[in-house]
C-alpha cells in the first residue's frame, strides 16, 4: 500500500511538473549528427530564410589546438542536417559572423603589408551553394601594431598609435566600425557606417573630438532608414586635471550621419552613469544603463535618459535607486553590498511603452597553471554571475528589479554558459543550462542556480511576470537531451515566439527548438 501510494504520489508530482512546463514552453529534440571537429567555438546561428537553420562554427585541431577553418552547418525545418561545409582557413584574424539574405558572412582584419595598411576582408558564400568570395571594403594606411582591434572596449590602450573597433546593431542588419591612427602631430579618427550587404552608407571624420579626449566606443544603434548612426561609449579625458570626485572619463553619444554630427555627454554632479545603451522607442531615442553614486564601479541604481533623435538635447534624465527587494534578493542579509561589472543582454519595449530589460555580472580572471608538458601556462576564466532583470515604466522610473542568483566559470567556450533571455506578454523568460537537478532555495522567492560537476546538464526556465514575481520550471531534462545547450547563443524567431539552440559534446550535435507560449 506504502509503494501504491508512493507511486501515485510521484505520478500526480510529474503530471502536475509536465503540465506546468506545458503552460510556458514546447520544445523539440533533432536528431544526434556526428561532427569530424570536436573542438569548435559557436560564431553564428540564424534563420535561412525557409524555416530551416544555419551555424557558422571555428574549429581547432592538433596537439596544441590551433584554429583551422571554418565549419557551416544548414539544417532544414525538421530539424535534420541538410548539408555541411569546411571552409579551410589557417592563420585569419577572425572578427565577427552573420548569417543574411541566403549568405554566410565573415569578417576579418589583415595587416597588408605591401600597401601598409590595415584591411577589412569579408569572405562571404551562398549557403545554398557554397564558393567563397573574398573582398576588401576598407583599407586604413599605417605601420603594424601590437593590437590593433580593440576587443575590451572597458580597458583601451590608446597609444599605440593604431586601434579599430567594429559594433554591430542588435539584429545584425548594420554595424559601424571606428578607426583612430595617430603618429606624432597627425590624430585622426574615422567612423565609417555599413550595412549587412556591405554597403558604405557613409563616413565621418571625427578627429577634431579626439584632440581633448579618446573613445572607446561599446554600443550602438541606427535609425531606421538608416542614416544616422548612434554611438555610445567612454570619452577618456587627455590632458584635464582631475579632483577626488572625479573620473577620468564620462559616457558620451555620438550621432553621425552623412551631413554631419552631434554629441552629448551624461554628466551630473555625483551621479556616475555605467554600461548605457540606446535603444528607440517608436520616434523617441532612449539611453538606458546603470548609475554609481561615488567613482568606482560599484552600481548603486537604473539611469534612463530621453533624447532628442537630432541634437541629442536630454529632455528628460532620471537615477531609480535599486529598491529594498532587489537588494535582499541578490545579498540577503550580507553587509557588503557591492554591485559591479554587469553587461546589458537584452532590452525590449512592451506594448504599453515600458521597458523590460536584463544584464549579467561579467568578469574574467587570470591564473597560471601547469601544462602536461611541465610547463606554466596563463589560463583565462569567464565568470557569469548574477542576472538582472528590471521594468521601468513608459517615462523612465523604475517599475521593479529583481536579482537571479547564479555562479559560474568557463575556461571555454561562453556559449555553454550565461543564459538567454525572451520576452513576450509582458513577461521575461530566462533560460539556464546548469548541471544542478535544482536550485538552492534561499528564501521565498529567492533562488540560487550553482555550477554543478555533471557533464550531463537541465534546461531551467525563470518566469519573471509583469509584477516581477518569479516562478521556474525545469523545461528540459538531461536525460532527454544528452547534449549540453549552447544555452546563451540561440537564433530567435519573434515572429514564432521561437528560441533555436544548437547542442554540441566531442563528435555529436544536434539542434534543439523550444516555443514560447
Amino acid at each position: 500500500m506504502l509503494k501504491r501510494s508512493v507511486f501515485l504520489f510521484l505520478f500526480i508530482t510529474n503530471v502536475l511538473a509536465s503540465l506546468a512546463q506545458e503552460e510556458l514552453v514546447t520544445y523539440t529534440i533533432g536528431e544526434k549528427f556526428h561532427d569530424k571537429y570536436r573542438y569548435s567555438n559557436m560564431l553564428a546561428i540564424a534563420d535561412d530564410g525557409n524555416e530551416g537553420t544555419v551555424v557558422v562554427r571555428a574549429y581547432y585541431t592538433g596537439i596544441v589546438l590551433k584554429p583551422k577553418g571554418y565549419f557551416i552547418e544548414h539544417y532544414n525545418k525538421d530539424l535534420e542536417l541538410v548539408s555541411e561545409y569546411n571552409y579551410k582557413l589557417k592563420g585569419a584574424n577572425f572578427i565577427d559572423a552573420y548569417v543574411r539574405n541566403g549568405q554566410v558572412y565573415l569578417l576579418f582584419l589583415e595587416y597588408n603589408y605591401n600597401n601598409r595598411s590595415y584591411q577589412y576582408e569579408v569572405h562571404r558564400s551562398p549557403f545554398s551553394q557554397f564558393q567563397f568570395t573574398k573582398e576588401t571594403i576598407l583599407s586604413i594606411a599605417s605601420e603594424p601594431v601590437e593590437q590593433p582591434l580593440d576587443r575590451n572596449f572597458y580597458n583601451r590602450n590608446f597609444s599605440s598609435g593604431f586601434t579599430t573597433s567594429i559594433l554591430f546593431n542588435d539584429d545584425k542588419s548594420a554595424f559601424a566600425i571606428t578607426t583612430h591612427y595617430k603618429k606624432r602631430k597627425v590624430d585622426q579618427h574615422t567612423i565609417y557606417a555599413f550595412n549587412a550587404n556591405l554597403n558604405k552608407l557613409f563616413e565621418h571624420d571625427f578627429s577634431d573630438e579626439v584632440e581633448e579626449k579618446n573613445y572607446a566606443f561599446e554600443n550602438v544603434v541606427f535609425s531606421k532608414d538608416m542614416q544616422n548612426v548612434y554611438l555610445v561609449g567612454k570619452a577618456y579625458f587627455k590632458k584635464k586635471r582631475f579632483n577626488a570626485t572625479e573620473r577620468k572619463f564620462q559616457y558620451e553619444m555620438v550621432r553621425v550621419s552623412s551631413s554631419g554630427r552631434s554629441l552629448q555627454s551624461f554628466y551630473t554632479p555625483r551621479k556616475f552613469p555605467e554600461a548605457l545603451k540606446p535603444i528607440f522607442k517608436g520616434g523617441e531615442l532612449l539611453c538606458i544603463g546603470f548609475y554609481a553614486d561615488r567613482k568606482d564601479n560599484r552600481y548603486n541604481g537604473i539611469s534612463y535618459f530621453n533624447l532628442d533623435p537630432m541634437s541629442l538635447t536630454l529632455k528628460t534624465e532620471k537615477f531609480n535607486a535599486f529598491s529594498e527587494q532587489f537588494m535582499l534578493d541578490k545579498f540577503g542579509r550580507e553587509d557588503d553590498k557591492a554591485i559591479k561589472n554587469l553587461v546589458f543582454k537584452g532590452m525590449d519595449i512592451t506594448s504599453e511603452g515600458n521597458i523590460l530589460f536584463n544584464a549579467e555580472e561579467y568578469f574574467t580572471s587570470n591564473s597560471v597553471q601547469s601544462n602536461s608538458s611541465g610547463g606554466r601556462v596563463m589560463v583565462t576564466r569567464y565568470h557569469h554571475n548574477d542576472i538582472i532583470s528590471a521594468k521601468l515604466s513608459a517615462t523612465g522610473d523604475l517599475v521593479w528589479a529583481r536579482n537571479i542568483n547564479k555562479t559560474e566559470v568557463t575556461q571555454g567556450d561562453g556559449a555553454y554558459a550565461s543564459y538567454s533571455a525572451y520576452t513576450k506578454n509582458n513577461n521575461t523568460y530566462f533560460f539556464i543550462s546548469t548541471s544542478a537537478e535544482n536550485p538552492q532555495q534561499l528564501s521565498d522567492d529567492r533562488i540560487m542556480f550553482k555550477q554543478g560537476l555533471s557533464r550531463n546538464r537541465n534546461v531551467f526556465l525563470i518566469r519573471l511576470d509583469e509584477n516581477g514575481h518569479m516562478k521556474y520550471n525545469k523545461v528540459i531534462d538531461d536525460t532527454e537531451a544528452r547534449l549540453p545547450l549552447m544555452v546563451s547563443a540561440p537564433y530567435i524567431d519573434r515572429q514564432k515566439d521561437e528560441l533555436m539552440f544548437y547542442a554540441k559534446r566531442g563528435t555529436k550535435k544536434q539542434l534543439v527548438q523550444v516555443g514560447v507560449k
